[in-house]
C-alpha cells in the first residue's frame, strides 16, 4: 500500500522491519517462556536502537529525539506491531507528554529518556477508575507547598522498569463535583510511594503490568507536570498517540499472522491440492487482506490529518476500534486455517491470538470508541 509516501517514510519502515526480523523475531520464543526480557537483553536492544540513530523517535529534534511526524511515527510502530509488546518496548518511545515539561524538568527527566539514560512510564487506571477516568480515587491533598498523596495505580505497564512515573491525581472538585485532575512527576524510591508486579497475563507475557501505592507520599509542587488542575489538557495528545499507536500495530502484527496463514495455505495439500484453492479458505484470505488493508488506511489517514492539525479525534477512534477488532479476527481466522498446528507454541499464532485480545480494552475499550465516534456525529447536529 503506498499512501503516497515518500522514499524517507519507505525507508524507515524497511529498516525497522529489517531490524524486528534480524534482531527480536529469534528472541520472542525465550521471551515468552521466561515471562520476561532479561535487563542484559534489554539494554543490548535498547543499544542497537541507539546505534541505529531511531531511539526516541517521537520526541522533537529541538529535545534531542528523532522529530517523526505523525504518518512516519505510524510506519515505524505499524512495524514494531510485527513483534511482541515486551521486545518492541525496548525500541524505546518515551511518553511525548514530557514535552509539557518546564527547563527544569526537562533536564532531569525528558532529556534523559532521549538519550537512553532513564525511562518513564504513565499512570492513570485506578482499580476503581478505568474508562471513568474522572472516577479516580488517588488523591493529592496541598500541604504548604507540598501535595501529599494516598491511594493505587493498576495496570501500569512496565512500571517495574521505570526511573519515574508520570501519574494522574485528583487535586480537588470543579464545579459539577467534576475531580480536578493533576500530572505529577514521581520518583522511584520517593518516600511513600511503592511500585511492584501486578497481575499474571495472558496477553504479552514479559511486558509486565504494575501496581503503585502511595501512603502519605509528599511531592512538592515542582514535581506537577503542566500547571494543577489541568492533567487532562497535559494528556490530550499523548491519548491520542497511544490509541492511534495500538491501532498501527494491531495492523503490523496482523499482517504477520496473515503472510503465516497465506503461506500455509499455500502450501499445505488436502485431497490432492493446496488447501488454498478450497473457496472456504480462499474467500477467508481475501476477507482478512481487504480488512488489514482497510484498517491500514485508517491508521495512516488518521496520522496524516495529525501532521495537518486537522480534527482527529472520530478518524483515531476509527482507527482504534477497527484496527484491534480486525486483528482478532486476522488472529483467529490465521489459526483456523493452520488447524490444530495454530494452537502450538512452535508458531507464535497463539501468542498473537492472545495478545490481540487486550487490545480492545487498553487505552480506551471499543466502547469507548464507540462512544467517542457517535458523539462527533451527534455534536454538529445538536444532539
Amino acid at each position: 500500500m503506498n499512501f503516497d509516501l515518500t522514499e524517507e517514510q519507505h525507508l524507515v519502515a524497511d529498516t525497522v522491519r529489517s531490524f524486528v526480523e534480524r534482531e527480536l523475531y529469534p528472541l520472542e520464543q525465550q521471551v515468552e517462556r521466561l515471562g520476561d526480557v532479561p535487563r542484559e537483553m534489554a539494554r543490548d536492544i535498547q543499544r542497537k536502537v541507539i546505534d541505529l540513530g531511531f531511539h526516541a523517535p517521537n520526541i522533537p529534534e529541538e529535545f534531542g529525539g528523532g522529530g517523526l511526524d505523525h504518518l512516519t511515527f505510524a510506519l515505524l510502530e505499524r512495524e514494531l506491531g510485527r513483534t511482541s509488546m515486551a521486545l518492541n518496548h525496548w525500541w524505546y518511545r518515551p511518553s511525548n507528554i514530557l514535552c509539557a515539561a518546564n527547563t527544569e524538568q526537562r533536564e532531569r527527566y525528558l532529556l534523559p529518556c532521549v538519550r537512553g539514560e532513564r525511562m518513564d512510564a504513565l499512570a492513570m487506571t485506578e482499580p476503581d477508575a478505568g474508562s471513568d477516568v474522572r472516577g479516580m480515587k488517588c488523591f493529592a491533598r496541598r500541604d504548604g507547598d507540598d501535595w501529599i498523596v494516598n491511594g493505587t495505580k493498576h495496570f501500569i505497564s512496565h512500571a517495574d522498569w521505570a526511573d519515574f512515573v508520570i501519574v494522574f491525581i485528583a487535586t480537588g472538585e470543579e464545579a459539577r463535583g467534576r475531580k480536578r485532575i493533576t500530572c505529577f512527576l514521581v520518583d522511584r524510591g520517593t518516600p511513600g510511594f511503592d511500585i511492584r508486579l501486578g497481575y499474571n497475563s495472558v496477553s504479552h507475557r514479559g511486558y509486565h503490568n504494575c501496581i503503585l501505592t502511595f501512603d502519605d507520599c509528599r511531592l512538592p509542587a515542582s514535581q506537577i507536570l503542566g500547571e494543577e488542575g489541568q492533567g487532562f489538557e497535559v494528556a490530550n495528545e499523548w491519548l491520542y498517540a497511544t490509541r492511534l499507536t495500538v491501532a498501527t500495530m494491531s495492523v503490523g502484527r496482523a499482517r504477520r499472522a496473515f503472510d503465516l496463514a497465506l503461506n500455509y495455505a499455500a502450501q499445505r495439500k488436502q485431497f490432492g491440492q493446496q488447501i488454498g484453492k478450497f473457496q472456504g479458505v480462499s474467500f477467508k484470505l481475501a476477507d482478512l487482506i481487504t480488512s488489514i488493508d482497510a484498517a491500514d488506511l485508517l491508521t495512516l489517514s488518521a496520522a496524516w490529518r495529525l501532521d495537518r492539525k486537522l480534527p482527529a479525534n472520530r478518524e483515531i477512534a476509527q482507527a482504534k476500534l477497527f484496527a484491534t477488532e480486525m486483528l482478532a479476527r486476522v488472529t483467529d481466522e490465521a489459526i483456523q486455517i493452520h488447524g490444530g498446528m495454530g494452537l502450538m507454541d512452535d508458531l507464535p499464532l497463539e501468542r498473537f491470538w492472545r495478545d490481540a485480545r487486550v487490545e480492545r480494552i487498553w487505552d480506551g475499550t471499543s466502547e469507548i470508541q464507540r462512544h467517542i465516534i457517535s458523539r462527533e456525529l451527534l455534536r454538529p447536529l445538536g444532539a
